[in-house]
């Protein structure tokens, strides 16, 4: 049987493979299939090396089907005939190729890249779904597979995205909202690129959305009666985040960035590391925080402590601890109720990308009353 022939003995094959009708190549071929995939006597390198010239010959002679099964047999395999492979991989019948594509620990990144590079939808779905996608093939997927493949990517925890990719992706995605949403709440999409999305994102979407503007509160004369309302509380200096930020990441990185840390932050009055907090643990900019920090309507800020994960108790502490902004009953029971019926991911979505980010994203650098745009 040809499962039991000696590895060397299939060197002479080649050339009875020449003139054999395409039935019989089948059927040899299905042997050598079984003999690699099943045979423990002889070093597995060595088989494939042997058997590699052969089974290239064969698959030119044999019906799509074989190589269907051919091309699921070889995907299982650490080791596998690199000529035949890579033909397998290449070839241009998805049903022969994807399998390989999607499963097989033989084929390099090159190997990858190449065939990302030049074939169809398919296949280069199949390389998206691979449990690990290195940086030069996401590139190659996002350069030439365009849009189709961009929600297959970002879905993959697998995938890893270098500089080049990033921007590749961002230039490709245009306004596509579901994409940018995609990568912003990736969690290993560096703080970098979503201030990048966040501040592109503003300036488009600011011209429909800018309120009427709302008089300056440091124009108000400090022996104002306080009856008309509260002025907007001083914030931190861009130093005291600074300052502030290498604590709240290693508190973050060991665990201890939790409820009662933040609760702790926001009863003693500590600014600079409560919205340090809410940054790193939602994933929003500094100035998005800011903003829902000092707008009088409590809705943005319930969305960033929900982002975090925080609990009602956390919440309701920051709520009523914030300087110059006051807390009634009826929005003490508003804010609780939003708290109550908001998804994670809506908080989190919201937070970073909708008329929050637009809101923060009006506000002059130099101007810190950032009262304008939290979404209703």
């Amino acid at each position: 049987m040809m499962a039991n022939l000696p590895a060397d003995s299939l060197v002479e094959l080649e050339d009875a493979v020449a003139t054999c009708p395409p039935e019989r190549c089948t059927r040899i071929l299905e042997g050598i299939t079984h003999l690699l995939t099943t045979n423990r006597d002889y070093p597995q390198q060595m088989l494939v090396g042997v058997v590699d010239g052969v089974l290239l010959r064969l698959t030119e002679r044999v019906a799509v089907n074989a190589l269907m099964r051919l091309s699921r047999a070889l995907a299982e395999l650490n080791v596998a005939p690199q000529g035949t492979l890579l033909r397998l991989a290449l070839h241009e019948d998805p049903d022969v190729a994807c399998p390989l594509l999607l499963e097989s620990q033989a084929l390099s990144a090159p190997d990858l890249v190449a065939i990302a590079s030049s074939r169809g939808e398919r296949q280069q779905r199949a390389i998206c779904d691979r449990d690990s996608i290195p940086p030069d093939v996401t590139e190659a997927l996002i350069r030439h597979g365009g849009r189709p493949v961009y929600p297959a990517l970002l879905k993959n925890p697998g995938t890893k995205f270098s500089d080049a990719a990033y921007a590749a992706l961002i230039a490709g995605a245009g306004q596509d909202d579901e994409i940018i949403k995609a990568l912003a709440l990736r969690p290993d999409t560096p703080d970098l690129i979503v201030r990048k999305l966040l501040s592109a994102r503003a300036g488009k979407t600011l011209p429909d959305k800018t309120p009427p503007a709302k008089p300056d509160a440091s124009a108000v004369p400090p022996t104002h009666d306080a009856a008309s309302g509260p002025t907007t509380p001083a914030l931190p200096c861009p130093a005291a985040y600074a300052n502030a930020r290498p604590e709240i990441v290693a508190l973050a990185r060991v665990g201890k960035l939790n409820d009662s840390t933040v609760n702790r932050f926001a009863i003693r009055g500590e600014t600079a590391n409560l919205v340090s907090a809410l940054s790193v643990l939602s994933g929003a900019p500094i100035e998005i925080i800011e903003h829902v920090m000092t707008d009088e309507n409590c809705e943005g800020l319930v969305m960033a402590c929900r982002a975090s994960r925080l609990n009602w108790a956390t919440t309701l502490a920051i709520l009523s601890n914030r300087s110059g902004v006051g807390l009634s009953f009826a929005q003490r029971e508003r804010a609780q109720l939003i708290f109550e019926t908001l998804l994670l991911s809506t908080s989190q979505w919201t937070v970073r990308w909708g008329e929050i980010a637009a809101g923060a994203g009006s506000s002059d650098p130099g101007h810190r009353s950032t009262k304008a745009g939290v979404s209703r």
